[in-house]
């Protein structure tokens, strides 16, 4: 065996020979490497390393020396997995392969998630790795077709499992039957012995639980055997060892009982049948609850049509075609009521879209030219024509549900125990078993005794449920937290937000309209107010401020050359604009190089105090004017403040705007903490002051000023109506854009924490008390030996109960939006 890897791939960054050496000498300095080889020509690395070497020490160093190694996600779907140790287990074979940054496998869909250094593309080690594990994998990453969808994977499951449980419970019947209808009605055992006999009715059942152990039980056998000699024993391997412990002693007192002390003659082919045919029930219960856990996403994924009415040219008639066949910038016709099947712009009409299924709003959007809609939503009474931007995995609702998805797989900081525990549960009930075994001998008990007592504790055990705990529950959270337009990108942000004392609020586009209006404007004596607006307009453009956006629609800029623009977030903007130097921004901002008249100065105090936004303008290193700008508080903010103060939580404003500003709107609202005229650099200050007193800190934002601070807290929390960058920053996007999403998301992860607590204190409880039971340990107060039947049907019902509970999120969340609602009237009248 060779004692050295190859590593090769690609970096970024590379742009001449001092750029490949200085690549080069980071990667000889981490420990392992034994030598290194970077080609400018294909930007590939080429490592020699040992065994040892930690990949993702080697990438963080490229990463510091300004040559990141590129990266890629691979998808697997693993067949097999059946219960935590699995996962542990598959994961450290994946880890092992060289390039394998991550990874991350669930239980609850059956994939096994990585991040891998971006090679030659190659996933035939990864594949190989898993099937050593004992797990058979394909790549399905990509949406490759061919490749079974969840719900198709399911229903091929759910099928597969009615089958073999419909011949195990045939066969088990007439066994149970021979065996227990004596003792549950003595005449039928007295008829039994009278007509067919004893060895008959053994010979009988031998016959029949040989079919059914080879038959639909054979899957417990082969892969439960395979796990123990690659000694990574599995749920599998316990239900193998239990059955095939009850039904060889069986065998044995059936056809050789000379061999055993007289008093332990006994068969228990009842037992070894009903536990394969319980455990199938449960496992077919297991995966149609499973089934169910992603049905959110499913139904996300279902929202978007075959097919689509593409017009040739404007006044064309329309031909439908498949999806798949549209480009970007093709023509769609929109009938009334029909669904959209790609992203576009409105080209021609105008009308009502319910876009409830992007934002969980009911209330329908109204489109009219050159407004975006989205794949997946539903065109109102009015026929529209809009014209194709993204298709495919580019819609907007293709990368919600790949959003979602990658939230769904993530593994929260309590799983990583969970995994721990689980990779040596099953080796530890192997021992208590043995154990139990000797235990019950060395007091005297007879062989069937120890035997059921030892079989007992191997069935119960249900590491299955231990697995299943938290990945069920962020599947059905996430997904239902979907429907009403809350995305986590990050699954992490579950467990952060949870634990949120205090909530920080931008203000403009955040808690206001984001749309202020110009309503007064001062200017110098020798400015042109309406060439000066234009000029302003023009400049802003540049800018996605909502202030910026407000100034571009407060005068007609068209034909106004624009160059030299420098943009200072939370400032202003400047820039030569038809040849004159303008800057536009804060009174700080201007106040620098430009003296400001004191009546403009009173004037801008004045209107901040009414809630009002001064914006500064001067020209050719002169004061040119102050403009006032007024936005309107969102209608549900109140309320979505005061439902934040009634759960306990303290509200604060950081805000870029004016002291007056801010304080003005903050007190409309009942924000008792604010801090205006913030940088972004003053917002990340403000955040560390309120970490230090309060603890645990959210902030919400839409702006690329915001950025900072999104990164910053300890949950990011974006509005989907803001830019795209902020968006990014923040773990937890609200596509309605309301502050209204702030309470949902809080409850929502608050209900999903709650839910994976009480799945884990059930799982690792009902183990901790459940296993010592089968034991035996009542025995001795008068309690009675469980008995393996007993065993089999309490371990196929936990994991049941676990994905039960988890279930229940999806219908948790109903009467949020309605509350607020009732709570929005009352705030608003108070505050009017």
């Amino acid at each position: 065996m060779t004692s050295t890897l190859q590593l090769s791939f690609v970096l970024d960054g590379l742009s001449c020979g001092g750029c490949v050496g200085r690549a080069q000498r980071a990667i000889e300095t981490v420990p392992g490497v034994r030598g290194a080889h970077v080609n400018l020509a294909n930007a590939r690395a080429d490592v020699t390393a040992d065994l040892g070497l930690s990949v993702a020490e080697l990438a963080h160093v490229l990463s510091k020396a300004g040559y990141p190694a590129r990266e890629r996600q691979v998808v697997l779907q693993l067949e097999g997995l059946s219960c935590g140790s699995c996962i542990a287990r598959v994961e450290a074979a994946l880890l092992a392969v060289p390039g394998v940054l991550s990874a991350h496998a669930s239980l609850a869909d059956g994939r096994a998630r990585l991040q891998v250094l971006d090679g030659d593309g190659d996933d035939q080690a990864l594949l190989n790795a898993s099937s050593q594990a004992g797990y058979q994998a394909i790549v399905i990453n990509g949406g490759d077709r061919g490749v079974e969808t969840p719900k198709e994977r399911s229903a091929r499951e759910q099928r597969d499992l009615r089958k073999r449980t419909f011949w195990a419970a045939l066969l088990t019947l007439p066994v149970f039957g021979l065996e227990m209808g004596g003792h549950l009605v003595p005449s039928f055992h007295h008829w039994m012995m009278a007509t067919i006999g004893q060895t008959v009715s053994w010979t009988l059942q031998a016959i029949l639980v040989s079919m059914l152990l080879f038959g639909p039980g054979r899957q417990f056998l082969t892969i439960g055997f395979s796990a123990l000699w690659r000694r990574a024993p599995d749920m599998n391997s316990l239900v193998a060892l239990g059955t095939t412990a009850a039904f060889s002693y069986s065998m044995v007192a059936c056809f050789l009982p000379g061999v055993l002390p007289v008093d332990a003659v006994a068969v228990y082919f009842e037992s070894a049948a009903v536990i394969v045919t319980l455990i199938l029930v449960g496992r077919l219960l297991e995966a149609r609850a499973k089934g169910q856990t992603g049905a959110a996403i499913q139904a996300l994924a279902g929202l978007q049509p075959a097919t689509a009415h593409r017009l040739p040219a404007l006044g064309e008639p329309a031909q439908e075609v498949p999806v798949a066949d549209i480009r970007s910038g093709d023509l769609i016709r929109l009938r009334p009521g029909e669904r959209v099947a790609v992203d576009g712009v409105v080209v021609q009409g105008q009308g009502p879209l319910d876009e409830a299924m992007l934002s969980g709003e009911p209330i329908p959007v109204f489109k009219s030219n050159g407004d975006r809609v989205s794949a997946g939503t539903v065109n109102g009474a009015s026929p529209l024509v809009i014209q194709t931007t993204d298709v495919g995995q580019h819609t907007r609702l293709s990368q919600i549900i790949a959003m979602v998805e990658r939230a769904q797989a993530v593994k929260l900081p309590v799983q990583a125990l969970v995994d721990r525990i689980t990779l040596w549960f099953v080796p530890a009930i192997l021992g208590v078993a043995v154990i139990t075994f000797l235990i019950w001998v060395s007091l005297g008990s007879s062989l069937s005794a120890a035997l059921v007592a030892s079989v007992s504790v191997l069935i119960i055990a249900c590491p299955c449920a231990m697995g299943l705990a938290t990945p069920t529950s962020i599947m059905v959270g996430l997904g239902r937290a979907a429907e009403q337009g809350i995305l986590f990108r990050k699954g992490t942000a579950l467990q952060s937000l949870e634990g949120v004392q205090l909530v920080a609020f931008d203000k403009t586009g955040t808690l206001t309209e984001g749309k202020p209006a110009l309503i007064e404007a001062h200017c110098a004596p020798n400015v042109d107010k309406e060439r000066l607006l234009s000029q302003v307009a023009a400049l802003e453009v540049q800018s996605e401020h909502p202030i910026g956006q407000a100034l571009v629609r407060a005068a007609p800029s068209d034909g106004i050359a624009v160059e030299a623009v420098d943009v200072s977030p939370g400032q202003g903007i400047s820039g030569l604009v038809a040849g004159e130097r303008l800057a536009v921004g804060t009174f700080d901002y201007i106040a620098i190089s430009v003296d400001i008249p004191e009546s403009w100065q009173s004037a801008a105090r004045e209107a901040s105090a009414k809630g009002a936004t001064p914006v500064f303008v001067a020209r050719d290193g002169a004061a040119a004017a102050v403009l006032m700008m007024l936005d309107q508080l969102k209608p549900e903010a109140a309320s979505a403040i005061s439902a934040l103060k009634q759960q306990g939580l303290k509200v604060a404003m950081i805000s870029g705007d004016t002291v007056g500003a801010a304080s003005h709107i903050a007190a409309r609202l009942g924000i008792d903490i604010v801090f205006g005229a913030c940088l972004p650099k003053q917002k990340l200050e403000r955040l560390a002051e309120l970490k230090a007193v309060h603890g645990a800190v959210a902030f919400v934002g839409d702006g690329i000023n915001d950025v900072p601070a999104l990164a910053a807290a300890d949950c990011g929390i974006a509005l989907g109506t803001g830019t795209d960058v902020a968006m990014e920053a923040g773990e937890v996007v609200l596509s309605a854009g309301t502050p209204q999403g702030v309470v949902s998301a809080l409850q929502m992860s608050r209900a999903i924490m709650r839910n994976i607590r009480q799945n884990l204190v059930w799982a690792f409880g009902y183990n901790v008390l459940m296993v010592p039971v089968a034991a035996g340990i009542l025995v001795p107060f008068g309690g009675p030996m469980l008995s393996p039947m007993l065993a089999a049907g309490a371990m196929a019902g936990s994991s049941v109960l676990v994905l039960a509970n988890a279930l229940r999120l999806r219908r948790g969340f109903g009467s949020i939006h309605d509350t607020l609602s009732g709570q929005q009237n009352k705030s608003l009248a108070v505050s009017g």
